[in-house]
């Protein structure tokens, strides 16, 4: 049974219901839309059985984005290692951080602007180049150019499989099927674990990075021909149902209105604003005088005075924003937008260094470093699915967005005690499945919250907003845990390592694989441990810091009830028709 609301929350429920679905329609005419038509077309020419075909190709997607997420992330401490530049980690990481970001929207308008099947395509595109580049790479320069290439495929693939899934699901099984597309990561944490261990034994990290561009098309190519066969025979249903002719515009004219659409610019200027702001975070360090290096002064004054251009642009110039202004004035993505900011520093802090910190401090196997690294993975997409099964019986999202935050607060807490090599092995375990627990019931509640505060016509870009916010999180917590990476470690290296030249610790420093090269009660290696234990208590330290937001943020989200609609704010089902209110009426929101 659903509690009663109270008249002022129905008030307010009502109050964004309407701001939300008329500005939506009045600011971008349906044009700029045809993908979203051509989805609600789409679901007349699925039967059953190509239904179910669609979610299978889903699917197979979903395992070798699962399978890349499990072992790649691990070659990178020995790609860089392997160019003698081990702490570049975290450059690299608010870079691609950065992409992954700021390429959401991009994605989501060409889904939106063009097809599903056609962004699908673009995104393989940069897949593929993406790896090429890092396997072929003979400096980390490549590796990190590769990288971010790479990057944009990544991103996209995430996008799209959540946008696809919201195309066709109903927001009471939402949770669910998208909580089903990260089963596979559970698998693949000991399957991936296995593979990323013998290839880095074997044939070594370029073919762990090339083996993708040969996989990831081939499991693509069922779910884009799928999409694109059932938008061509939509497009020819739309067709004979508009009587009047449609005039076409120029190439150049369309050129243009696409360049439009998609705010080229405006996601220009706040790439590069992020961009110049957090990677002297990570670059200070090496540059020459520091803090005082004119380059570093310079990318942080020009960083800054880019926020204030690119919020200009976006409020007075920009005909398609970014951020359009109605989504500024739903409570639900904002809150949804800032829980996933917060979350992701706090996360980024800890987890960039964590899988070397194993390396070095633990007297663990490589295999089984690698299956602690996927051990919060594992339980975030178990308990994300029972997330989502309880959202379909309870019909609400927001207890399980503030009880998985509360206990997301608690495993990143623990981890202040557990680092150190002499710390219980169960102990810094339960650390990462109390936060992985807190995380799935935190993923999926805010995503569903957040996509049923809109009509389908922003669902695409609803959805692409939040993850670039919590996307840039994720960048700004890679940046201060390089910042205090970069600082601290060589300090603690020379505090416990005073014995060695400076040659000898920058070496150490440099390199994971020399770090971890000599046996536990080595002078060298206990000092190693050492240093790595003083600078991770105080990443562990900020990133609970950082984890307090959050949970304070979730009370104020609002309670969307989750029926048989596609979204919250209108009264339609998965094809655009209407259908009765009898579940919603006076229970949209608490």
């Amino acid at each position: 049974m659903d509690r009663p609301i109270h008249s002022n929350d129905h008030a307010l429920a009502h109050d964004t219901e309407k701001t939300t679905s008329t500005s939506s329609h009045s600011l971008e005419g349906l044009e700029a839309h045809a993908g979203v038509q051509t989805v609600e077309t789409a679901q007349k020419v699925y039967g059953r059985y190509s239904k179910w075909f669609l979610f299978v190709s889903l699917g197979l997607a979903a395992y070798v984005y699962s399978l890349d997420g499990t072992t790649t992330w691990n070659y990178l401490a020995f790609a860089t290692s392997a160019f003698k530049d081990h702490s570049t980690i975290s450059t690299i990481a608010v870079a691609q951080s950065v992409i992954i970001s700021c390429g959401k929207p991009v994605i989501a308008k060409v889904a939106d602007v063009g097809s599903r099947g056609t962004a699908y395509f673009a995104v393989l595109v940069f897949y593929v180049i993406g790896y090429i580049i890092i396997a072929s790479a003979k400096n980390i320069g490549t590796v990190g150019g590769g990288i971010i290439i790479y990057a944009v495929g990544y991103t996209g693939l995430q996008l799209l499989q959540e946008i696809v899934i919201a195309d066709n699901s109903t927001l009471k099984w939402r949770g669910v099927v998208s909580s089903l597309m990260t089963t596979p990561f559970i698998i693949n944490a000991f399957v991936g674990s296995n593979v990323a261990a013998n290839v880095l034994k074997g044939v070594g990290w370029r073919w762990g990075y090339g083996m993708f561009a040969i996989l990831v098309p081939a499991a693509l190519t069922p779910l884009i021909v799928t999409l694109l066969w059932a938008e061509h025979k939509a497009r020819r249903i739309r067709k004979t149902e508009i009587s009047a002719p449609v005039q076409k515009l120029p190439f150049g004219r369309r050129a243009w209105n696409v360049i439009e659409k998609l705010d080229v610019l405006g996601l220009l200027l706040l790439a590069a604003s992020v961009c110049l702001i957090l990677l002297p975070l990570t670059l200070a360090k090496k540059a020459r005088n520091g803090w005082h290096n004119p380059s570093i002064i310079a990318m942080v004054v020009i960083g800054c005075l880019l926020v204030p251009t690119f919020a200009f642009y976006e409020a007075k110039v920009a005909k398609y924003p970014v951020v359009p202004g109605r989504f500024l004035r739903n409570r639900s993505v904002v809150i949804a937008s800032l829980i996933g900011f917060f979350d992701f520093v706090s996360f980024y802090i800890t987890s960039v260094y964590l899988y070397s910190f194993v390396i070095v401090v633990k007297d663990w196997s490589l295999l089984n470093s690698t299956y602690f690294s996927q051990t919060q993975t594992v339980a975030l997409c178990v308990f994300g699915f029972t997330a989502g099964l309880v959202q379909r019986f309870i019909h609400r999202a927001k207890p399980m967005l503030v009880i998985g935050l509360a206990i997301r607060l608690l495993g990143c807490g623990l981890m202040i005690h557990s680092r150190g090599a002499n710390a219980s092995d169960v102990e810094i375990v339960w650390s990462q499945i109390l936060q992985g627990m807190g995380g799935g019931f935190t993923a999926v509640a805010n995503q569903v919250s957040a996509q049923a505060s809109v009509p389908h016509v922003d669902v695409a870009m609803v959805t692409a907003v939040v993850l670039l916010v919590t996307e840039i999180g994720g960048a700004i917590g890679n940046a201060i845990a390089g910042a205090i990476w970069t600082s601290l470690m060589p300090q603690k290296m020379t505090k416990h390592l005073s014995f060695l030249s400076d040659a000898q610790r920058a070496e150490l420093y440099g390199s994971l694989t020399t770090a971890a090269a000599n046996p536990r009660g080595d002078p060298i290696r206990e000092g190693v441990i050492m240093a790595y234990g003083d600078v991770m208590r105080i990443l562990c330290i900020v990133a609970t810091i950082f984890a307090i937001p959050p949970l304070l943020l979730s009370l104020f989200m609002p309670n969307w009830y989750l029926g048989d609609q596609q979204n919250a704010v209108e009264k339609v089902d998965l094809a655009g028709r209407k259908i009765a209110d009898e579940d919603t009426e006076g229970k949209s929101a608490l």
